[in-house]
């Protein structure tokens, strides 16, 4: 039995788990949005980073990479509760979409790949943030730190992933160039 899931945020650079194959390319109908609280890795309960999500949009697309996993021990620790869904555990929705990795493409490489959604349904998912403007989402991710490390790295590394692989996001790059304009004027204020 083989099984794909699709990382559009820290499984891009950081899988964590053994993996077959790995496909770069993207999904149709979603965008990538700093929406999701995230009170277990880059940030805390009092104070929630912001971490990405999908939010539906039909004439977009979001880049990242599809996973393989096939074999049964490689499907068991990752998928049956020792792994994702630990790890994404504060992401309400799972969806199965077609995976594309050739934008001239009718029709795609993969389909059923599995990808974690936080849902903006605050009953459902209370860690949802919403929308804000780019200077309060940038703030945020600023001074939000939890166990992975400071919310801060997460973009660097999300923005890092996507240039390296050649992905166009124009939220996250707007994002990372704001945290970066806020930091700089910090230390000014601070010298």
């Amino acid at each position: 039995m083989v099984m794909w899931v699709f990382g559009y945020g820290s499984l891009i650079w950081k899988a964590g788990f053994n993996y077959d194959d790995r496909l770069v390319g993207f999904i149709k109908g979603y965008r990538r949005v700093f929406y999701q609280g995230s009170t277990d890795h880059r940030g805390t309960p009092d104070y929630p980073g912001r971490v990405v999500t999908l939010e539906r949009v039909e004439e977009e697309v979001c880049w990242g990479v599809a996973y393989k996993i096939s074999r049964t021990g490689r499907r068991t620790d990752c998928f049956n509760g020792k792994y994702l869904e630990v790890r994404e555990k504060q992401y309400d929705e799972k969806a199965y979409v077609d995976f594309f990795t050739d934008p001239l493409a009718l029709t795609p490489a993969v389909s059923g790949v599995m990808v974690y959604i936080a849902s903006p349904d605050r009953k459902l998912n209370p860690n949802y943030l919403g929308p804000a403007s780019l200077e309060e989402i940038a703030k945020q991710i600023i001074l939000a730190e939890g166990p992975s490390g400071p919310n801060r790295d997460y973009i660097f590394q999300l923005e890092k992933a996507i240039i390296q692989f050649g992905f166009e996001d124009k939220h996250v790059m707007d994002l990372a160039k704001e945290v970066r304009r806020i930091l700089s004027e910090d230390e000014v204020f601070i010298s």
